[in-house]
């Protein structure tokens, strides 16, 4: 009996701490009142905020959570929302300030502190400060090294440096951290920074190092068009033109609808030669396989004006014209034809009437991610730093008059 009696004691006095404890954990002291320290997070304006911040009413938000931080000033989520909201709107000065205080708070665990720091490094690189932004990042991983948002943004500072290597480095972190169905996506990106540390080699006069990382980046990702290109571009130097040429065409199998990157450089190296039969051949082929490929119709186009043969250039240059009325590069091949032939009045009507509605324009490029626009093909956007994001952005085809409803 009193074994049990103890026992039951002993529960009590458990429970009661436990509600104790659950008690200090929930309410504070502050000014001789206590202060429900849940009250923050349950109240209209913590939710209110919340909501504005979904629907991207930033200045709402803002009033609303500053307001649901005063009542609980210790709440540390809701001060890290607000800094990160006003390095949105820009106040860069102002989130700073805000994310080393709460950095200089008391009895901050490990995984909090690292939170604060990443916004902090979020901060400084928002507002250019890229030293800072770099130790910020470091400072995270020493007290998370597995922290795939500190790595990432480190990779993207590296990148913005064009520190090639240092990124590299960071990217095969990120990789060992992730599981299997995501490694295609580091593979490529593997494959394009090994790309740009064999360009650094190239303008080193480094060829053997280039040829090894540009080879790397194929067997890493074997769509890595870039890398092809370049060691065409290599094998092309050191008179390996047959090489060069093969490296070229596969592009082409790899994304047709890409071709176009390798038209001059085949082009040229046929005719290095001596083989005058071989390009035309291949625009050819593209064609019959895809007839709205316009850019293989320019390509033949520009070929037989520079062979002489501007009238038969002509007929692909107005296919051309048929399937993109708008690229300017189209028209200017055809003045070129046009010229040789002493403007023919003939083909120069039948120019006008192709041309009657056509806008002309630069062939843009627009990023899918931020929808940044190129007159080229950039391999890596310059304002999002995301990696093969680029797609050709095309007007609609003229419409056809003699189909055109009357």
């Amino acid at each position: 009996m009193d074994d049990s009696l103890t026992l039951l004691s002993v529960f009590v006095t458990l429970l009661a701490g436990l509600t104790a404890g659950k008690a200090w954990e929930r309410y504070k002291l502050r000014e001789g009142r206590w202060i429900d320290r849940r009250k923050a997070r349950e109240s209209p304006h913590y939710i209110l905020g919340l909501n504005f911040l979904v629907s991207n009413q930033l200045d709402l938000a803002i009033e609303e959570l500053t307001t649901a931080a005063a009542i609980d000033a210790d709440a540390l989520e809701i001060h890290l929302i607000l800094g990160n909201l006003y390095r949105e709107k820009g106040q860069v000065n102002r989130a700073i300030k805000m994310h080393q205080q709460l950095l200089q708070r008391p009895k901050l665990t490990k995984l909090e502190q690292a939170y604060v720091l990443l916004c902090l490094g979020l901060d400084f690189r928002r507002g250019g400060f890229v030293d800072r932004a770099l130790e910020a990042f470091t400072e995270v991983l020493r007290f998370d090294g597995n922290n795939q948002y500190a790595l990432l943004n480190l990779q993207k500072l590296y990148e913005e440096q064009h520190q090639w290597a240092e990124a590299h480095a960071i990217r095969e972190r990120l990789a060992a951290l992730t599981e299997d169905q995501q490694q295609p996506m580091h593979q490529a990106i593997l494959a394009y920074l090994e790309t740009q540390i064999g360009l650094d080699a190239m303008s080193r006069d480094e060829a053997d190092a280039a040829v090894s990382r540009f080879e790397s980046a194929i067997a890493l990702d074997e769509a890595a068009l870039p890398a092809y290109l370049n060691l065409g571009d290599l094998e092309r130097q050191r008179g390996r033109i047959a090489e060069a040429i093969d490296l070229w065409e596969r592009v082409i199998e790899i994304a047709p609808e890409r071709a176009y990157l390798v038209f001059d450089r085949i082009d040229a190296a046929t005719r290095q030669q001596g083989d005058d039969r071989r390009f035309p051949a291949l625009c050819r082929r593209l064609i019959q396989t895809n007839p709205q490929d316009w850019r293989a119709r320019l390509a033949i186009g520009r070929h037989l004006t520079d062979h002489a043969q501007p009238a038969e250039a002509l007929t692909h240059l107005f296919d051309s014209l048929v399937h993109n009325p708008h690229a300017l590069s189209i028209h200017q091949a055809v003045w070129q034809a046009l010229a040789e032939i002493q403007f023919d009045a003939e083909r120069v009507q039948r120019y006008m009437e192709l041309t009657r509605e056509a806008v002309f324009y630069l062939d843009p490029h627009i990023c899918i991610r931020c929808r940044y626009r190129s007159t080229e093909l950039l391999w890596q956007c310059p304002q999002c730093h995301e990696w093969n994001t680029f797609v050709e952005e095309r007007m609609t085809p003229a419409e056809d008059r003699e189909n055109a409803p009357r």
